[in-house]
């Protein structure tokens, strides 16, 4: 007897999605699981009675023979636009800040600047570099041991007060935050008005997923599965044996299991213990029980105190974070998924009942409360018609969830609503809210992984409540970029060939495409250039779809019926980081500066060009000092003055503006 049960995809299939999402037994075609799509109310739970009830059948509902599927979704590295700062005072030198998604909305990274300081964080130590002199002129370390190196860590600075967000464990959960261990996760409030202290650290329980900063304010969102410990087994227990005891686990764990921990230490070294309340976690109508989102808001201005994280919790799943002025969204993409094909022994053990013998091992879950995608539910994916037939597993539906949290007003966010669309989301790009509606661009993909389309869905922000759609983008494709700017929309599908679409996004209800560009190749970043321009990073390629290269290209998108590309540069045999994380792209719009990290066969460095209104042009390479064939890879580009700071592993260096020459070399190791 064989017996299909779900499973989430390794490493190695996340980074093979592209082509399919899915992978099958022998005969039939999966079927694609339908569910209803719209606006999702959101419901408070009315006490801990309540929420354990609630927590408990659902998660029941989801367990699988070997407890709960403890892979996480992917989450892809948040991407931004760069920003310029103006002169805080006479004497601070104009410069460069974080390349961020919305403007007055922070994102944490490696390195920030008031131009005045630098301050980065490597490997545990935190170092402030004053701007002037250019030496380093405090350090501290925030880690014990040899646990330093490879410790992911970002920043977040307001005044005098930064926050070092740091995951933990190993260097892979820098870009793959969703797969850090659980209690892992440190948030520590650092003192630099003169030489570094730490004023207090924040453990909270789960994995950091991201955080978002407007004014001193900071909203940190975190991942958390329930603590419950489930029973061994011998070898010879059943599949459908194990689903049931592990049910009863699930059935018997208190809300203590569930209620997200946090624990603060002050400056003196007292630790303060404390959960999320009941009445402080709400619910989608349709969740599995199986994780949790909590929220935890610090003002940086004014510390954090036992209670002063105000941390709200809901029953939801999340991975991509998107944030404005006013709202935080959580979108939580659907997981790669993978029937896996487990023979049971054929002689049943004295503990299984013989009616079980040939059923799918699970509970069903109820016609109200279908599964979200991704959810472990053993027994919904195994059907025959015929004796003896292999089973056909049914897939998932391949659909997004997005959660709107307010943040308008100081103190905890307040719950909005949440709704769900078809496909999944690229990245954090894939979402914009403007005019009171969020667009989200997602790429749905046919369960045998030979057929993709993508779509602009537009919601009402209030209710989350769709209000209109575009489809048909890329046929055979998948979305490799986004970007809105205002009522426009950019999106990038490549297969073999690159068409960009405009969109046209005025009419809530009835938006549309206005115009097409297809070459070869594909911009896997869009970044807003002068009036009319539209900047790509990405790859070029052959016309049969095989990559070539870095190229940079320059559109001109001041007609939406006629975009066209007016300037390319490329770089054969490269990658740049900044395809995939934004934060590595630096561009300057006073002077059209721009530098990318650029990695060779032969050399690595930054990359510096120059853009204008009319083209794209190679100025130089900035290249860090190494040792004997090795060359440190450049990470990230700042504008302070008239110089150029780089940060790579090793250091940063600092260099002339407009001759590229070499001013200044400041070891971080």
């Amino acid at each position: 007897m064989k017996t299909l049960i779900r499973t989430a995809a390794t490493v190695a299939a996340l980074a093979t999605a592209a082509v399919a999402c899915t992978s099958t037994t022998a005969g039939a075609p999966p079927k694609l699981r339908t569910s209803s799509l719209g606006a999702i109310r959101l419901v408070a739970y009315t006490g801990c009675d309540d929420l354990l009830s609630g927590l408990r059948e659902h998660a029941a509902q989801r367990v699988t023979p070997y407890g709960f599927d403890n892979v996480m979704p992917l989450a892809y590295m948040e991407d931004a636009a760069r920003s310029v700062t103006p002169n805080a005072k006479t004497a601070t030198p104009e410069h460069s800040t974080t390349n961020v998604h919305e403007a007055g909305v922070d994102e944490p990274d490696v390195v920030k600047t008031d131009g005045d300081r630098v301050i980065t964080v490597k490997d545990g130590v935190l170092r402030i570099i004053d701007t002037a002199t250019r030496k380093v002129t405090g350090s501290l370390k925030l880690t014990e041991g040899e646990n330093g190196p490879g410790v992911p860590a970002d920043l977040l600075v307001s005044g005098d007060r930064a926050l070092v967000l740091m995951r933990g464990g190993d260097i892979m959960y820098k870009r793959m935050a969703a797969f850090a261990p659980q209690g892992d996760t440190r948030y520590v409030l650092v003192d630099l008005s003169g030489q570094p202290k730490v004023l207090s650290t924040i453990k909270p329980q789960g994995s950091y997923v991201d955080a978002r900063m407007v004014g001193s304010t900071v909203r940190l969102v975190t991942r958390s599965q329930p603590d419950i410990t489930f029973p061994e087994f011998k070898e010879d227990v059943s599949e459908a044996e194990r689903v049931k005891r592990n049910q009863a686990a699930v059935r018997q764990a208190p809300a203590d299991a569930w209620l997200p921990k946090i624990e603060i230490t002050d400056a003196s070294g007292t630790v303060k213990k404390d959960s999320v309340k009941c009445e402080r976690v709400s619910h989608p109508a349709d969740y599995t029980g199986t994780s949790l989102l909590t929220v935890h808001t610090i003002d940086l201005a004014q510390g954090v105190t036992a209670a002063s994280t105000d941390p709200i919790s809901l029953a939801a799943d999340g991975d991509i974070v998107y944030g404005t002025g006013s709202s935080l969204y959580v979108a939580s993409n659907p997981r790669w998924w993978m029937p896996v094909v487990i023979s049971e022994p054929a002689v049943e053990t004295p503990t299984t009942p013989p009616s079980q013998g040939d059923a799918a091992p699970a509970v069903e879950p109820t016609p109200t409360s279908p599964p979200l995608s991704g959810s472990a539910t053993p027994g919904s994916s195994a059907s025959s018609s015929e004796p003896g037939a292999e089973p056909t597993p049914t897939v998932p539906p391949e659909e997004t969830e997005v959660h709107r949290f307010d943040i308008g007003s100081p103190g905890a966010p307040s719950y909005v609503a949440s709704g769900k669309v078809p496909g999944r989301l690229l990245n954090q790009y894939s979402l914009s809210e403007y005019d009171g509606h969020l667009r989200v661009a997602t790429t749905l993909t046919s369960p045998d992984g030979k057929n993709s389309s993508s779509a602009v869905y537009v919601l009402k922000a209030d209710t989350m409540a769709r209000t209109g759609e575009v489809g048909g983008l890329g046929e055979g494709e998948r979305i490799y970029s986004v970007r809105f700017i205002g009522p426009v929309g950019y999106c990038v599908t490549f297969r073999q060939v690159d068409p960009l679409y405009t969109l046209d996004l005025r009419d809530a209800a009835a938006p549309k495409v206005t115009g097409e560009l297809k070459i070869t190749g594909y911009s896997a970043y869009l970044h807003p250039g002068a009036e009319g321009r539209l900047i790509g990073i990405g790859q070029e390629a052959s016309e049969k779809g095989r990559t070539l290269g870095t190229q940079v290209s320059l559109f001109d998108v001041s007609d939406p019926a006629g975009p066209r590309r007016l300037s390319q540069l490329f770089q054969k045999d490269s990658g740049s980081a900044a395809e995939w994380d934004p934060h590595a792209f630096l561009y300057w719009p006073k002077t059209g500066l721009a530098v990318i990290p650029l990695t060779q066969q032969t050399e690595s460095g930054g990359l510096v060009l120059k853009i204008d209104d009319s083209g794209v042009t190679k100025l130089g390479m900035i290249k860090h000092p190494g040792k004997d064939e090795y060359q440190a890879g450049i990470e990230r580009a700042l504008v302070i003055g008239d110089s150029i700071w780089t940060l790579s592993y090793d250091g940063i260096q600092v260099n002339d503006a407009a001759t590229l020459a070499q001013q200044a070399w400041i070891p971080l190791r």
